[in-house]
This record gives structure tokens, C-alpha cells and sequence, in this order.
């Protein structure tokens, strides 16, 4: 944190210096913004196709074929969840979650794109309903999905808590669900989990601190958040043992809930659309 009182003193044109406009770092008008029309059209007659209903303070996996939807639903009572997502067919190439934030900003919604890691770089899926959209940005600079807190693990934990030892953080829990779903040891799968969507999590930095802060989510039973695939994906989905997130998390005090993921797949591929393609970067680096 900046401290509170600066060791060195501003110079002369300081005022000046901080009074500089921002620069927008990626202006997305290159970005063809998705037309969510066609993808609401497809969902006429869809068929669900799976659901997983991942238990509280657990992770569990899914798979999304390319062109099918998928809704992450909060069923019981107010609960947040931590998303990770993968090529179904490479698990080297996952959400990328800082490019996702550089590019669409710190929380998502409805119109925005996943992003996957680099040297990819493509939609791994697109958010295509967002049923928390009207909370926006409250008076703290909350809002809603964002992908700005990493994921709740027990490093930091034992960290913070002089030694504690607690195995439901959802960083274990995504592992645990990865190790079971594909056969990896618990070591190795660990390296493929990731910086997450915290889903239903309201979050923001505060104002005279900067510190990166959470609130009880607005989510209540039946909100959901609705995404489409744009390659095929295989999904882990951990319900976060912090519950709403209003007071703490890493915690078997927290009321927490199940959340519901459904599979749907539309008759017919939403107008327009086709799978994602990798980055067309030549991958030379000027050699």
C-alpha cells in the first residue's frame, strides 16, 4: 500500500504530473463487440444437454461442446463461485484473466469474452446473459464478476493465519476437481489451475487505500450468469467456503450454498457464429 505519509516530498510540478488524463492502455473498437441477438435467438428449443450441482465449499468439473451455452445458477441462497476454464483438448492453454481485465476492464458482464492465455489468445467463451447487470458500480466501487482478485487459496492462508492449515480454499478445491475429472496427480494438476472469474463475488478497490475489497453479493436464488462456448471447454466451478463473501472467506463458519451449472445445446449454432480461432500472431518475435 502507498504509504501515508510519503518519505520524499512532492517536487514543484507534482500537482501538475497528477493531473496528467489516463490513456485508455487497449481501446477495444478493434474488437468486433459480439451481437448477443443471434446467441439469445439460439436459445429457442435448446436441450439441456448435463447439469453438475457443485456442493458448498467444493469444485466440480464439466465439459461445454463448442456452440453450446452453459448458465452458472445460484439455487439455494446467496453463494459465490470460482470459475476456471480450459481448452477441453489442451489444458496449457486456460483462462487468461489479467488480458481479460486489460481488455473488457475489472468486472464482467453480458457482450464480454473470456480470453485464453498467450499464444493463443482467442474467446474461450462469451457471456451472453448476465442477470446481476443492473447492479453496475455501487458507491464503494463495487461491482459484480470481476477478475480482479486471483482465487482464494491456502498458501495465503497459512500465511495470514500463522500456520493454519485449510484444504476447502477453492484453489484446493479446483485442484481436487481437475485431479479427479482428468487422472492427474494433486501436484501436477495444481499447476493448471488459474487466476478465476470470481462469479457473483462483488469486489472493487478501495478509494483511500487501494486495497482490493468484497461485499455480500447481490446474488440471490434463481440469478444466473450465461455463457457460450466458443471452443470446446472443460470447466471447474468451486462454491467459495466465503459463502456470500460478506464477511470472510476460507471459512467453515460462512453460510454456504450449492450452485447449479447447466449444459444446453441450441438446434441450430446462433446466426454468424463460428468456433474461435487461434491468435494469428506469426509467433516470430522479430527473428
Amino acid at each position: 500500500m502507498k504509504p501515508d505519509t510519503p518519505a520524499h516530498p512532492m517536487p514543484a510540478d507534482g500537482a501538475a504530473r497528477k493531473a496528467v488524463r489516463p490513456v485508455i492502455c487497449y481501446p477495444v473498437e478493434g474488437l468486433p463487440a459480439p451481437d448477443l441477438a443471434p446467441f439469445h435467438a439460439a436459445r429457442a428449443g435448446w436441450e439441456k444437454v448435463n447439469e453438475v450441482l457443485v456442493p458448498a465449499r467444493e469444485a466440480r468439473c464439466f465439459n461445454v461442446p463448442a456452440g453450446h451455452f452453459f448458465r452458472i445458477t445460484s439455487v439455494n441462497g446467496p453463494q459465490v463461485g470460482d470459475l476456471n476454464l480450459w481448452n477441453a483438448h489442451d489444458l496449457n492453454e486456460r483462462f487468461f484473466s489479467g488480458k481479460t481485465r486489460a481488455l473488457h476492464g475489472t468486472h464482467l458482464s453480458a457482450g464480454d469474452r473470456m480470453w485464453s492465455s498467450l499464444p493463443h489468445l482467442r474467446s474461450l467463451a462469451t457471456i451472453t446473459e448476465d442477470t446481476l447487470d443492473w447492479y453496475q458500480f455501487d458507491a464503494f466501487g463495487g461491482g459484480v464478476h470481476d477478475v480482479i482478485g486471483t482465487r482464494c487459496d491456502p498458501y495465503t492462508h497459512n500465511l495470514l493465519s500463522h500456520g493454519g492449515q485449510y484444504h476447502h480454499c477453492c484453489h484446493s478445491n479446483l485442484t481436487r476437481a481437475l485431479a479427479d475429472r482428468t487422472g492427474l496427480p494433486l501436484q501436477v494438476a495444481e499447476l493448471h489451475v488459474h487466476d478465476v472469474l470470481n462469479v457473483f463475488m462483488c469486489t472493487g478497490f478501495t478509494r483511500d487505500t487501494g486495497q482490493y475489497f468484497m461485499k455480500a453479493s447481490p446474488v440471490r436464488p434463481g440469478d444466473f450468469i450465461e455463457f457460450f462456448a466458443d471452443i470446446d471447454l472443460l470447466g471447474a466451478l468451486s462454491a467459495c467456503p466465503g459463502g456470500d463473501c460478506s464477511a470472510e472467506h476460507s471459512s467453515d463458519q460462512a453460510a454456504c450454498h450449492p450452485l447449479l451449472v447447466e449444459v444446453f445445446r441450441p438446434m441450430t449454432p446462433p446466426v454468424g457464429w463460428a468456433p474461435s480461432p487461434a491468435n494469428g500472431y506469426d509467433r516470430s518475435h522479430g527473428r
